[in-house]
């Protein structure tokens, strides 16, 4: 990611995993877009929560993806230090690219200067 994401990395301030909810991170036992940001040599901020559980988007329709995640991610409080700042946004998978979108919409919101995205794998065929 880091050799393939080198232009999207270059002067970013912070990578921003995209968070599970805590009972899902729970059960699964880590959070793969946390341990995806660690390797990126940037400092990781935890500025997004969610704050309610949600179906896996892997298991909806492409047309119920967006809806799934609308108003779930909010900023936490050391989403303070994104002001300002360029952020990139780190997740295992894009589909149809929802939950980036929610999670780019709170840190503008929340005063980054430009938010971008990094993913391990994008799906290249139709989407469910």
């Amino acid at each position: 990611m880091r050799d393939r994401g080198a232009d999207v990395l270059a002067g970013a301030t912070f990578a921003v995993p995209v968070p599970l909810h805590y009972r899902r991170r729970r059960t699964r036992g880590f959070n793969q877009a946390a341990d995806l940001a660690q390797q990126l040599r940037l400092p990781v901020l935890r500025a997004l929560r969610r704050s309610k559980p949600t179906a896996t988007q892997a298991s909806l329709p492409a047309a119920r993806r967006h809806q799934n995640v609308r108003d779930v991610f909010i900023p936490t409080r050391g989403a303070r230090a994104v002001r300002g700042a360029v952020v990139v946004l780190v997740d295992d998978v894009c589909t149809t690219g929802a939950t980036l979108e929610a999670c780019a919409r709170v840190l503008k919101e929340a005063g980054a200067a430009e938010v971008r995205a990094i993913t391990a794998a994008r799906v290249v065929g139709r989407p469910r």
